[in-house]
């Protein structure tokens, strides 16, 4: 699948979050990498055979306060390279591209992994 083809996966996922959370979402980017580098990986604790399918780098909402501003944007990545491995087709990889981006928006909001599936199962 090429980078186009991907991203456009990650746009469709975003358009399905409820618009009570669309309309929440301020100074947070959304890209598309390959892999996760080695020292990320190292990061979060995550060892081969193991990877990451999306990360959330930022401080969510819940962790906000008035003297919070003028930052760079929260980022979420979204791995296409560890997404296109463990998928044999194009539906299935849509389904897995929709569920990270779901989980990694989760943690912006400060979404337990419970409030997570809920609103994964809200957006269709």
């Amino acid at each position: 699948m090429t980078r186009g083809q991907f991203e456009r996966l990650v746009e469709r996922a975003l358009a399905t979050l409820p618009k009570r959370f669309k309309a929440k979402l301020d100074n947070i980017a959304v890209v598309v990498e390959d892999w996760p580098d080695d020292e990320t990986l190292d990061e979060m604790g995550i060892e081969p055979p193991d990877t990451l399918y999306g990360l959330y780098r930022g401080v969510d909402l819940t962790h906000r306060d008035a003297g919070y501003g003028n930052v760079l944007p929260d980022t979420v990545t979204i791995y296409q390279g560890p997404i296109e491995e463990d998928c044999a087709e194009a539906a299935e990889m849509a389904k897995v591209v929709r569920d990270t981006v779901i989980h990694e928006i989760g943690h912006y909001f400060g979404l337990s992994d419970e409030e997570m599936e809920q609103l994964n199962s809200e957006g269709g």
